[in-house]
């Protein structure tokens, strides 16, 4: 097939955005534009077959186009143009089987000099009349572009980056700061005003009303059975004056969609909720309706909820190990925020919340009773010694064996429906308009919790929009079209943009070609930290080094594709869109550490211009950002790498090839085939002078599909569904196949991992099939065109 394939002549045209551009209209997907120019051909192809036509002939050394011009004040004979539109009368003169009706007699005297000059002159003078005439409806059917027009070339976004600025982005972060947030839509508003300002016209909000589960009138509390002592989420006693108001950050620490109302039992120690912890505690134990002591970190929170709950748990205690912060942070007395929710408006699994909508009646996501608290709260109910604690900070809290405590928990969130505001932006593409990448903020927390990374996120898009409208302003555009999006609901679910997915899925599922996350983007200052599809490594690594001025400075960080928190859920997991993000965060003080992002912290606990003082952390996201953007917007050929998607499926599947010996043939075939795609189709595409638009079209729509094939049907709780993420970077299997490894331990059966298996199994062969299908479909083109 190999040899069959090379041995094909493959014959590009060079086409390029200046070569499009030149001599046309530059809006020409303009339907009002493309009407004019058939009724201008209908016109001629009429006036062509009416009987004052007789007369005319064609020379047969050069031959002209046929037209007339009419005016009601001069009667004028037809005259003959020397251009006319290039309609099917032009294509049939190109027609080697086209044969002139009309023929030119020879001249009758040279008498007739004077009148040939006189007829000539009034051609001319014709001629200037119905120029002038044409070029004046043109200019109303098709405005001019700007006299400044910008060349639409690979390198434009040079100049773009130079113009995001550490300042620019700290104005516009102060500016978010200072305005009072009382609704969702307030901000929102804010949002959209900050990016009409900017040049950005076609923006608008986009409006859900969605089921949240907000804080109660009181606080939750814990109680101590044996001692009667009562104590707040954060570690506080509770007060024992009923008038007396809670503080904000009692109320806002909380699970949103946790089970509500008191439950007495006894606290189990449960450590990290591992299926080895779960094997350990119920050789002991009985945990039926038992309170789990449980430490956030390690694999993700609804995974290891799911499995308490499937034990028998009533009730979950969570916190942070002050072992597992970074070591700047300190955030031991602090307590948080999670929610529950997969995603989405819980009362509306699978479908927007739109008017009209089936609502079904979910007040919780779970039977658990979940309530998160502080580490020093943790250190009181495992009778850790205070000057223990001082002494040693990275000392585990672990619940004594001896000695057994009973609690009282009470949870009294409350669910109400309110309205999210999403603001989404268009910047229309000049060349492929139905073709879409969404670069992603946020804007919502609850009451400041989540921290101040909303507001550094919308304000790098921000500072984003206001580099590249000057740019838009005077003429250029990208090839492809921009959706800036600002979300809201995200602290609760990544509700804004499941709703507005889930609401235009059909058309998002064509036309999405890539997710551009800044989902908090700066969390810490030590570390670049870069997440991307398999087929999105390759430009998030050229990227660091094309925006890297002093290497020494700004080390290339590796690239992984690991779960990533944030609003690219949906986009992920759903669609199956090559996605990808840049953030800074601090060097981890264990490998305990991954999904610590999933608690919500108080804004004061983590202030953001502590972190990045002169926002030059920003300014490296942002460009960093811009860069990857403005890549897949103007490339001819998307930049996603087919053989690294192979790759990746081969790496995860290290070290489980002597137990999946059906998962390493079929993936030496994806590889196989991917190799093929890769040197046959996108070296050749990649290449100006051997670049068609027709097969340039075909291959984006292979490459922009690449990832769909390996999305499972279902997965479970806080697991991708897109098997090309990793859990986290310490581990290199797919996380489906560990899951189902870990199930057979717990239950003792296999039959979880022969479905895993078979599922994994079927997304490589899928996959496989995809790029096969590809390679038939220009194979088939080229014999056609022999």
């Amino acid at each position: 097939m190999l040899m069959c394939w090379n041995d094909k002549k493959m014959a590009y045209h060079k086409v390029n955005a200046d070569q499009r551009a030149q001599g046309h209209c530059p809006y020409l997907d303009n339907d009002e534009l493309q009407a004019t120019a058939l009724d201008l051909e209908w016109d001629m192809e009429k006036e062509l077959e009416e009987p004052g036509f007789d007369h005319f002939r064609l020379d047969g050394t050069s031959q002209h186009h046929l037209g007339n011009s009419q005016s009601p004040e001069l009667d004028l004979e037809p005259i003959q143009p020397s251009s006319s539109p290039k309609g099917r009368f032009q294509r049939l003169q190109e027609d080697p089987d086209y044969i002139s009706h009309y023929t030119r007699q020879a001249p009758k005297s040279n008498r007739c000099s004077v009148f040939r000059i006189l007829k000539v002159f009034c051609t001319a003078l014709i001629l200037f009349i119905f120029g002038t005439v044409i070029g004046y409806y043109a200019r109303k059917k098709c405005p001019s572009p700007p006299t400044s027009q910008e060349p639409n070339n690979s390198h434009i976004y040079h100049d773009i980056l130079k113009e995001i600025k550490a300042e620019n982005i700290q104005q516009i972060y102060r500016d978010l700061l200072q305005f009072p947030r009382e609704d969702d839509a307030d901000i929102a508003m804010k949002i959209l005003g900050h990016w009409r300002s900017q040049g950005l016209e076609d923006v608008h909000l986009v409006n859900f009303s969605v089921l949240l589960d907000l804080p109660g009138p009181s606080a939750n509390t814990v109680t101590l059975q044996d001692s009667g002592e009562c104590f707040y989420p954060s570690g506080q006693q509770c007060s024992r004056d009923p008038k007396t108001i809670p503080n904000q950050d009692l109320l806002h620490s909380y699970a949103a969609y946790s089970a509500k109302g008191t439950l007495e039992a006894e606290l189990v120690d449960v450590q990290y909720g591992t299926v080895e912890d779960l094997i350990r505690v119920r050789t002991t134990t009985n945990v039926t309706k038992k309170i789990a002591l449980l430490k956030l970190g390690q694999s993700p929170l609804l995974y290891k909820l799911s499995l308490l709950e499937d034990a028998g748990f009533g009730g979950v205690l969570l916190y942070v190990d002050p072992c597992d912060l970074p070591k700047a942070a300190d955030l031991a007395d602090k307590a948080f925020m999670v929610s529950l929710n997969s995603g989405g408006d819980p009362s509306t699994p699978g479908y927007a919340s739109i008017d009209g909508s089936y609502r079904q009646n979910r007040l919780n996501l779970t039977t658990l009773l979940v309530q998160p608290i502080s580490a020093v709260l943790a250190r009181k109910l495992v009778s850790l010694p205070e000057d223990t604690a001082q002494k040693d900070r990275c000392t585990p809290l672990q619940l004594p064996a001896a000695g057994r405590k009973k609690i009282n928990l009470t949870i009294q969130s409350v669910t109400t429906y309110k309205t999210i505001s999403n603001v989404i932006g268009y910047l229309k593409g000049a060349v492929f308009p139905d073709r879409y990448i969404i670069v992603g903020s946020h804007h919502s927390s609850l009451r400041g919790y989540g921290g101040q990374g909303w507001a550094s996120s919308s304000a790098v898009i921000t500072a984003l929009l206001q580099a590249l409208m000057p740019k838009v302003k005077r003429g250029w555009r990208p090839d492809r079209t921009l959706l800036f999006c600002s979300w809201g609901g995200t602290a609760f679910g990544n509700i804004g943009s499941y709703e507005w997915a889930e609401d235009l899925r059909s058309v998002l599922h064509r036309n999405v070609v890539a997710y551009i996350g800044l989902h908090n983007p700066v969390r810490g200052n030590s570390t670049l930290h870069p997440v991307a599809s398999p087929s999105l490594q390759q430009l998030a690594a050229e990227s660091q080094s094309f925006n890297c001025v002093e290497k020494s400075r700004c080390p290339v960080s590796n690239v992984s594709s690991v779960q990533m928190q944030g609003d690219s859920d949906y986009f992920i997991n759903h669609l199956g869109v090559p996605a990808t993000q840049f953030s800074y965060e601090d060097t981890k003080a264990s490998e305990n550490s991954s999904f610590l992002s999933e608690a919500l912290f108080p804004a004061h606990a983590t202030k953001t211009e502590e972190l990045d003082p002169s926002f030059i952390l920003h300014e490296t996201i942002a460009k960093l950002t811009g860069q990857v953007t403005l890549q897949i917007a103007t490339d001819p050929v998307l930049p996603f790498n087919a053989l690294d998607i192979a790759l990746e499926v081969q790496n995860n599947l290290k070290g489980d090839g002597a137990g999946f010996p059906q998962l390493l043939a079929a993936a030496s075939r994806l590889r196989d085939t991917a190799e093929l795609f890769q040197s046959d189709e996108m070296r050749p595409a990649n290449d100006p002078k051997e670049r068609a638009p027709v097969r340039v079209r075909m291959l984006n729509d292979v490459l922009q599909s690449l990832e769909k094939s390996f999305l499972l049907h279902r997965a479970p709780p806080g697991l991708y569904r897109n098997i090309l993420y990793r859990l986290d970077d310490r581990t290199s299997q797919f996380s489906v196949l560990l899951e189902a490894l870990e199930h057979c331990k717990l239950h003792q059966s296999n039959e979880t991992v022969q479905a895993a298996l078979s599922e994994v199994l079927n997304s490589i062969s899928s996959a496989q099939v995809y790029f096969k299908a590809g390679l038939d479909v220009f194979e088939t083109t080229l014999a056609g065109k022999k």
